[in-house]
């Protein structure tokens, strides 16, 4: 079997982790194969062909989109892997990238005003650019302003109502998938058990889907069954990763500690 993490975050988006780090840890671990799935860009990806060259396993650069139905609302991420043209993909997801970054720096006004200290300066981006919330979490805990990233503090102020309890809109999720297509690549749902939207795979067949993520740690047994029941009848590959962002992501699981389903190995590590 072919031992390949097909979903993990750099610091190119909001893990905590160099493409250089996540490569060193899949080597450690025996894997074959690694997808660096950043969110919503692909910026990554002459980054992964150079070091290709020297890395000890076959390295694939992949895309997660955070999307959306449109009508519902329910959310439902995207993944793209073997992008042979970057550009639809990026004309689709670089205003998301802006608009995080924007609404990042509303939250850090808004604790700025409340009297905690972040210096933009100071603060970690993504791709050296963007600021994500794990950005400001993370200096607030570096600092000792807070005692730890996810714990009360982040519930009360960027969940439940809290003062930085606001988001951006995210994309399309039917578009996502044509785009992965126009793009030349492959379009797997992330995670179906995580936000519960088995409903809208029919629909994201007729745009193209091609795989479902069955091996994550948020899909039960029972949302396993029922991706293994969806994939049969539609002819989709299975694909699992780790999902792993490092410390930015309050999670017991490293690279390579959950796994691909052959299928979607064979699919997409074949090219």
């Amino acid at each position: 079997m072919t031992k390949a993490d097909l979903h993990v975050h750099s610091t190119v988006s909001d893990g905590s982790d160099t493409i250089e780090q996540l490569i060193a840890a899949a080597e450690q671990k025996g894997l074959d194969a690694l997808a660096v799935t950043d969110h919503d860009t692909l910026s990554h990806l002459p980054r992964l062909r150079a070091l290709s060259k020297s890395a000890g396993l076959k390295l694939i650069g992949g895309v997660e989109i955070s999307a959306a139905d449109p009508e519902s609302g329910t959310r439902a991420h995207i993944l793209g892997y073997r992008i042979r043209r970057p550009e639809p993909v990026t004309a689709l997801t670089q205003p998301l990238l802006e608009a995080r970054g924007r609404n990042s720096e509303r939250q850090a006004e808004i604790l700025r005003r409340r009297g905690y200290s972040l210096e933009p300066e100071k603060l970690a981006r993504a791709d050296g650019r963007y600021l994500y919330k794990q950005h400001i979490l993370d200096h607030l805990a570096k600092t000792g302003q807070i005692p730890e990233m996810f714990g009360e503090f982040y519930r009360a102020t960027f969940k439940n109502g809290g003062i930085c309890d606001f988001d951006i809109r995210y994309i399309d999720v039917y578009e996502a998938v044509r785009a992965v297509k126009r793009a030349g690549g492959l379009a797997v749902l992330a995670h179906p058990g995580k936000q519960q939207n088995f409903c809208l795979i029919p629909r994201l067949i007729g745009c193209g889907l091609d795989g479902l993520e069955i091996n994550h740690y948020d899909n039960s047994g029972a949302d396993r069954d029922i991706i293994r029941t969806h994939a049969e009848k539609y002819g989709l590959f299975l694909t699992g990763g780790s999902d792993y962002h490092g410390f930015y992501e309050p999670s017991r699981y490293g690279v390579g500690d959950i796994l691909s389903e052959e299928s979607g190995v064979w699919a997409i590590c074949s090219g």
